[in-house]
């Protein structure tokens, strides 16, 4: 798999050090509230559980799982839910917890659809921003490392359902892997 990276973005080193800095942020903000955490499938999953085990507070969580980019590397534009959430999210304080958020697309539809079903509020929070692809104008209230317009895979992200399992953010080398 080596041999396909050209360039290692992001290291793991960096990822564990703004996890560790946004999981304090979150368990000051939160102490004595009840936070349910919503990560969106699949690329979120080793964000979500790292920055859960960064949280000093009780905390619930759910999965969604979504889709807006098939196989390909750029967004349709179109949100599929896959999968929705289990829980109520009624009087409870919704934090959303994506992997990248690159348009904004997404996280802007996730947020509306959420706030349709009456949490006391709702925040968003990201492992990797890539604000240059910006479509939407979409807050992220716990921003994670900032990154340049490359498509990058390791740390939960693929390409065609490889390379999730890289420990850092990596650039591949061609995209016919």
């Amino acid at each position: 798999m080596k041999e396909k990276i050209a360039e290692v973005l992001v290291t793991r080193e960096q990822i564990r050090e703004k996890v560790k800095e946004i999981g304090k942020r979150i368990s000051e903000d939160y102490a004595g509230k009840d936070l349910i955490l919503i990560g969106v499938l699949k690329g979120s999953f080793i964000f979500l559980a790292d920055l859960m085990r960064e949280i000093t507070i009780p905390v619930d969580m759910d999965l969604i799982a979504v889709s807006s980019y098939g196989s390909s590397t750029s967004s349709s534009g179109v949100v599929r839910i896959i999968k929705d959430i289990d829980l109520d999210i009624t009087g409870k304080h919704v934090l959303i917890v994506e992997d990248l958020v690159d348009t904004g697309l997404t996280l802007k539809h996730l947020t509306e659809l959420f706030q349709t079903r009456n949490p006391l509020s709702i925040k968003t929070c990201t492992a990797l921003d890539k604000p240059s692809r910006r479509k939407v104008h979409i807050d992220i209230d716990y921003k994670g490392i900032v990154i340049p317009d490359k498509f990058v895979v390791g740390y939960g992200l693929d390409y065609a359902g490889r390379y999730r399992n890289l420990p850092d953010v990596c650039v591949l080398k061609s995209y016919d892997q």
